[in-house]
């Protein structure tokens, strides 16, 4: 199995942060790397990338504004994701950390890299949408 952390401040109210993260539908307006999700039921979602890959995740833990919790599953790998959100005056803290193992052998060098490149682009779109929401209309 294959650990990796992300330990980031985002600008903004934890529930603000909080209500983007949890709102899977809207992550194709928002994350780069995401084409289209579906929710079959208020447990699972499914997130296709840009070039159709599939990724299936089940949440298994949720405390409002403070922790969530999901598994993984695609061709390549499984695991469990954790997300912890805390306030920090006018900011957030989050706290992501992957477990994730490697389905083909032939991957298992290249997962830690993996990872540490999807959670660095997850938080630089999570960023941006933040950024984005405090924008003024013109």
């Amino acid at each position: 199995m294959t650990t990796s952390h992300l330990k980031t401040v985002l600008p903004g109210p934890v529930q603000t942060v909080w209500a983007i993260v949890r709102d899977v539908q809207r992550y194709p307006d928002w994350r780069s790397d995401v084409e289209r999700v579906e929710t079959p039921d208020a447990r699972t979602f499914r997130e296709y990338t840009r070039g159709g890959y599939v990724t299936n995740f089940t949440i298994i833990g949720e405390e409002a504004c403070r922790r969530w919790e999901f598994t993984m599953d695609n061709d390549n790998m499984t695991g469990r994701w954790v997300g912890a959100f805390r306030q920090r005056g006018a900011a957030t803290v989050v706290d992501f950390t992957e477990y994730v193992t490697a389905k083909k052998f032939w991957m298992r060098p290249f997962v830690k890299w993996y990872l540490k490149r999807q959670q660095a682009q997850f938080a630089a779109d999570l960023r941006a949408a933040l950024q984005a929401q405090k924008a003024p209309i013109s």
